[in-house]
C-alpha cells in the first residue's frame, strides 16, 4: 500500500512528547502492513479485545505519548471518574455486534452495522494533539477516516445545520451510568454535537483505532470522534447515534455546567476555566506527577490554519 504523508495533520517535533519516550512504532508499522481490516472487530458477543489494523500510515515519524499512559490515564465517566477507572472497569465491555442509528435531516437514514461502515473508506493514521479541558495534553496516533466521508453517504439536506451524537446507554455494562456518584452526576446517555461545518472539516476523524490497534474499551471502543482543536470532552466515545438537526443540539457538559463548558469548546488559552487557567498544560508522559513538562496552550490547540475560518463570527467567549 502506498505510504502517504499527512503533513498538515502532523505536529512539529518540538511540540510533542520528548524523543526519549518515543515508542517503537516501526515494529508497529511492519505488523500493521501485513494484517487486514477484517481483523478489526472482536468476535460477536465477546468483550472488547484489541486487534491489529491495516491502515495508511502517517509517515511523519513523530514522538507520541507512551501507549501505556494514553490507555490508563483518561476520562470516560461511564466507567468511573478516576483517571484509571476506565481501564479498570471497562475490560468486559462488549463491542460486537455494534451499529449506529442515523436519523434526522438526511436522505439516507437507518441503522448501519459498524462492519459495513468500515468498508466505505480506507483507514488512515493521524497523529493528533489531544488537549483535555483539565489542562493536560497528549499526542496520540489515531486510526480512522474523515467523518465528512461518512456524512456524504447519508446525504444530509439543507436543513441539517448541526450533527448530534450519542454514546451507548447500557447501565449493566457501564457502572457510571447506574451510579450517580461513580458517574460524576451526569444525566446519561452522554450526548454531543457539532455544526455541520465542523463535522465536515477535514480534521474531524471517526476513529476506530489507536497505536496500530483497535481502540481499547477505556478509550471509547469501538468507534469515537476525534476533534483535535477542541477540548477532549467533545470527542464523544462509543457512538451509537448520529442525528442531523436544524437546531443546536444539547451537549452533556454544557447541560451540566453551562458556565464552565461551552457548546463549541474550542481550545483557547485566553479564556480561563472558572476554576483554573487554560494558558498552559501538563504534558502527560514526560515525568512524574511533579515533573511533567508544561507547554503554552495554543489557540485551537495549534490547528488554527485548518479551523479558524469557521469561527470568524464568534466572540472570544463563544470560542469556549
Amino acid at each position: 500500500m502506498k505510504r502517504v504523508r499527512f503533513n498538515h495533520y502532523s505536529l512539529p517535533e518540538h511540540q510533542v512528547t520528548s524523543e526519549s519516550l518515543y515508542l517503537n512504532r516501526r515494529q508497529l508499522i511492519t505488523s500493521a502492513s501485513v494484517l487486514t481490516a477484517a481483523a478489526m472487530l472482536p468476535n460477536s458477543g465477546h468483550a472488547a479485545t484489541q486487534s491489529r489494523l491495516k491502515f495508511i500510515k502517517d509517515d511523519s515519524a513523530l514522538a507520541v505519548t507512551p501507549e501505556a499512559k494514553a490507555t490508563t490515564y483518561n476520562n470516560f465517566y461511564e466507567f468511573g471518574t478516576g483517571k484509571d477507572d476506565p481501564a479498570d472497569n471497562a475490560q468486559d465491555f462488549k463491542t460486537t455486534p455494534w451499529s449506529i442509528k442515523v436519523s434526522g435531516h438526511a436522505e439516507n437514514t437507518g441503522t448501519f452495522h459498524l462492519e459495513d461502515i468500515l468498508k466505505w473508506n480506507p483507514l488512515e493514521e493521524r497523529v493528533y494533539r489531544l488537549r483535555c479541558v483539565e489542562a493536560w495534553s497528549m499526542v496520540i496516533p489515531w486510526i480512522g477516516f474523515p467523518l465528512a466521508e461518512m456524512i456524504k453517504r447519508f446525504s444530509p439536506t439543507s436543513d441539517a445545520k448541526y450533527v448530534a451524537f450519542q454514546t451507548l446507554h447500557d447501565p449493566k455494562q457501564m457502572p457510571g451510568q447506574r451510579n450517580r456518584l461513580m458517574g460524576g452526576g451526569i444525566n446519561y446517555p452522554y450526548v454531543e454535537g457539532l455544526t455541520i461545518e465542523e463535522a465536515m472539516n477535514p480534521l474531524t476523524l471517526i476513529a476506530v483505532g489507536m497505536y496500530g490497534k483497535t481502540i481499547p474499551p477505556q478509550n471509547g471502543a469501538p468507534v469515537r470522534l476525534v476533534l483535535p482543536w477542541k477540548y477532549g470532552f467533545k470527542s464523544i466515545k462509543s457512538i451509537v447515534s448520529i442525528r442531523f438537526t436544524s437546531e443546536q443540539p444539547e451537549t452533556t457538559w454544557n447541560q451540566l455546567a453551562p458556565s464552565e463548558y461551552g457548546f463549541y469548546a474550542n481550545v483557547n488559552p485566553e479564556v480561563a476555566h472558572p476554576r483554573w487557567s487554560q494558558a498552559s498544560e501538563r504534558i502527560i508522559g514526560t515525568g512524574g506527577i511533579f515533573g511533567q513538562k508544561r507547554r503554552d496552550t495554543e489557540i485551537y490547540n495549534g490547528y488554527a490554519d485548518q479551523v479558524a475560518h469557521m469561527y470568524t463570527q464568534l466572540g472570544k467567549k463563544q470560542f469556549y
